[in-house]
């Protein structure tokens, strides 16, 4: 059997008070003179009772719902569900719910389950990928505040936040630099909005160690291991091969570590090698174990319920930093 939800009128009955007086306490209102012992005599019954909270009666009451929508595709990322542990955080201490969809396409949310989430008038939508790229929305989604997470929008409707892509591609050269190394290639991935920044990092930090660029260290494919094992390979046969490699991806990296050895090369001594994404199940298990570029993940997921709940044009373009995390491979 089924026990009964405990109402007020049972909290009303124990202690033999109104029930008035105990929506007043639970609901906190302030323009309701209620005895101090009063308040805690119905604090202790909510406890001892077991009392919950209606949430539906609450949002009717108040005209919110206090719920957030995340239409995502990161729900199977390997790497990306930071993304959720973020924005569910945040949302928890504001004392709000996310209403997490999934949907399969990386280049626009499904529009029956946007329309599902605002039947259940959520106060905001959270739009999330795996990978950095370019979203169109539908036009549901204007119906209430919108923040794009580790996407931007190619209409330009909505504010976005993502990783500075271009501070982790100088923070990647940079510290290959400090080793030592002054013959380093860019193995890219060939999507624009990762790309793009990571190359202008990588020359930022060359050009500020006095280094010139030399394009033919320079090469993208695909943001798998198979295009970072070919590419690697038509790197090494140069005339003057380099020394140290940062890859656009942890998963190129794992394809590059297959090209070195074929050449006969050691990892790090003979060459280096830097990844990206901090992408676990790749950079951890690697031997050596991948130095790389962790991406802010939860930090972007918290930031966009921070934005639903403040000032949406102060996170328009918003940018947030990775790091590196040294481990064996330069």
């Amino acid at each position: 059997m089924v026990s009964r939800r405990v109402s007020m009128d049972d909290i009303a009955r124990h202690l033999g008070v109104s029930r008035s007086t105990v929506s007043f306490v639970i609901n906190d209102r302030s323009d309701i003179r209620i005895a101090e012992e009063t308040k805690r005599r119905v604090w202790e019954a909510v406890s001892e009772l077991g009392y919950r909270p209606h949430a539906a009666a609450r949002s009717l009451a108040s005209s919110r719902t206090n719920l957030l929508g995340l239409v995502t595709d990161i729900a199977s990322s390997p790497f990306g569900g930071g993304i959720i542990t973020g924005a569910q955080r945040a949302a928890w201490e504001r004392g709000q719910v996310l209403l997490i969809v999934s949907v399969d396409s990386d280049a626009s949310a499904d529009t029956a389950m946007l329309e599902m989430l605002l039947e259940r008038r959520v106060e905001g939508l959270i739009y999330a990928t795996a990978g950095h790229i370019g979203v169109s929305l539908p036009d549901a989604a204007s119906e209430v505040p919108v923040v794009l997470v580790h996407c931007e929008d190619v209409d330009g409707r909505y504010p976005s936040i993502v990783p500075d892509e271009e501070h982790g591609g100088y923070t990647a050269t940079r510290h290959l630099i400090g080793q030592g190394h002054r013959r380093i290639a860019l193995i890219n991935l060939d999507a624009h909005f990762p790309a793009d920044g990571r190359r202008s990092g990588y020359e930022r930090a060359l050009r500020e160690a006095g280094i010139d660029i030399d394009p033919a260290l320079v090469v993208s494919g695909s943001a798998d291991a198979g295009a970072g094992y070919a590419l690697t390979q038509r790197i090494l046969r140069a005339d003057d091969p380099p020394t140290a490699l940062f890859c656009g991806t942890d998963r190129m990296a794992m394809g590059a570590y297959d090209a070195a050895r074929e050449a006969g090369l050691r990892i790090p001594e003979d060459v280096a090698v830097v990844g990206y994404d901090d992408q676990e199940i790749v950079a951890a298990y690697l031997r050596p174990a991948l130095t790389t570029i962790a991406l802010p993940f939860e930090e972007m997921g918290a930031a966009a319920v921070e934005a639903l709940n403040g000032d949406m044009d102060a996170f328009a373009g918003s940018t947030m930093r990775g790091w590196l995390v040294e481990r064996a491979s330069a």
